[in-house]
């Protein structure tokens, strides 16, 4: 047996202990505490602190405590170190593709454990399946649905049709997103005013680049999340395209873009268009004075987006009681109509089908039809990049990107490094 096969058993059967028989409840007051990445304060931890002072008026033998863990490393960070030194929170909302590392680590506990009823059942099926999947390992549950996201295109309406373009229509494939944000670049003398379309290179690379593979028809990890496939022809095509936009269509600006650029000079029209996560989709809305779309992002070979964003994961730190308290707030919180609201109030996707079918959302729905695109390109998915040891695997993938973006590398030779870089550090787990 494998040194992972062996960690992974004792981590489910330490679990399958702590869950049997079942859970009872603590008398009087049992006290939990979530980690939640917010890197500032402003209207997300109004929002928290608002579902939590709920849930303990309903709740009066539950106390909650949120504690607000800066950014998503910032938060993966504090809680492993607390939970390794013995003081750790219940449970912290982390990306989902962190769960490899923290199953390995043996830091959290399978949600399917202590869920063992037919109702906790039924919660756990009642979210996509394609947010589930970064999640499941093994045939276990270790992250539920909360903060998550696809990524999709923002256009200007008025820029498109200055340009000479249907302001109705998105560009559907690769050659038309070149074509047409070419058209929309704005000059004074050499120097660009506006830019056609702008792809962050910076914060979560990796992640709009996967969105291009899988538009290429690739994917760029499998076997468990034991193998990646960096240096496939997809992945070459989809690093390329990226390339083009800024070499051949000179839409884009050269270099690496930041994350948090994007989204500001959409709203100042300083852009055409961006791709970015549907979580700005409010801020978006709250701030343009211009008509704006949101599509799906184009094809090549097909349609294709990564999902992102974050996963409630329980950790082991937790007790009997405290496990079956956060078992509580989490289905609460995770209601149809609770996420309903998160949706709107914040722009991410609603996690499962029964909200979307809530009065409020369809009410939403109908006078903004631009929150359902993240859900309806669902259809075309794909988990987003996970593996074991996925902080530092994901790293060696970004800085090939960033050469390239900057061109330091040519597409190939960068993809190829790191594909070598990704193997060398998951051949500790494969298969004996």
């Amino acid at each position: 047996m494998s040194d992972f096969k062996a960690t992974r058993r004792g981590v489910l059967a330490g679990a399958a202990t702590l869950a049997a028989p079942a859970i009872v409840r603590a008398q009087g007051t049992t006290e939990i505490e979530f980690y939640f990445p917010v890197a500032v304060g402003g209207p997300i931890t109004k929002i928290i602190d608002g579902y939590v002072a709920d849930f303990m008026k309903e709740n009066a033998d539950i106390k909650v405590k949120p504690v607000y863990a800066g950014s998503y490393v910032d938060t993966l960070t504090k809680a492993v170190t607390a939970t390794k030194a013995g003081q750790g929170p219940q449970m912290a909302l982390v990306l989902a593709v962190d769960a490899y590392s923290l199953v390995d680590d043996e830091m959290i506990v399978p949600f399917d454990s202590i869920a063992t009823s037919d109702a906790d059942q039924a919660w756990l099926k009642s979210f996509y399946p394609a947010f589930m999947a970064n999640g499941t390992i093994d045939g276990h549950i270790w992250g539920v649905p909360f903060q998550r996201s696809t990524i999709v295109a923002y256009w200007n309406k008025e820029i498109f049709k200055e340009a000479g373009l249907d302001p109705e229509k998105p560009p559907a494939t690769w050659e038309e997103t070149g074509e047409w944000t070419a058209k929309t670049m704005k000059r004074e003398g050499d120097r660009v005013t506006r830019w056609g379309i702008e792809i962050p290179g910076d914060g979560f690379t990796y992640w709009l680049y996967q969105a291009m593979v899988a538009q290429a028809g690739g994917e760029l990890a499998g076997d468990n999340g034991r193998k990646t496939f960096f240096n496939t022809s997809a992945a070459i095509d989809g690093l390329q395209f990226w390339v083009d936009l800024m070499t051949k269509y000179k839409s884009h600006p050269t270099g690496i873009s930041a994350w948090g650029t994007g989204p500001r000079d959409f709203i100042e029209g300083k852009v055409a268009m961006i791709w970015h996560t549907t979580g700005n989709l409010t801020n978006i809305k709250n701030n343009v004075k211009f008509p704006f779309g949101v599509s799906m992002l184009p094809a090549h070979t097909r349609r294709g987006s990564p999902t992102g964003g974050g996963n409630f994961h329980l950790f082991k730190g937790a007790n009997a009681a405290q496990r079956e308290a956060c078992l509580r707030f989490l289905r609460w919180v995770t209601s149809a109509e609770r996420a309903a609201a998160w949706s709107i109030a914040t722009g991410y996707v609603a996690p499962r089908a029964d909200a979307w079918e809530t009065a409020a959302m369809k009410d939403y729905v109908a006078g903004f039809p631009q929150a359902a695109v993240a859900r309806d390109q669902l259809a075309f998915a794909v988990p987003e990049l996970s593996t074991h040891d996925n902080q530092r695997v994901a790293q060696a993938l970004t800085d090939e990107l960033q050469a390239t973006l900057l061109g330091r590398k040519q597409p190939k030779q960068a993809l190829d490094d790191a594909q070598a870089a990704a193997t060398r550090l998951l051949r500790p787990f494969q298969k004996s």
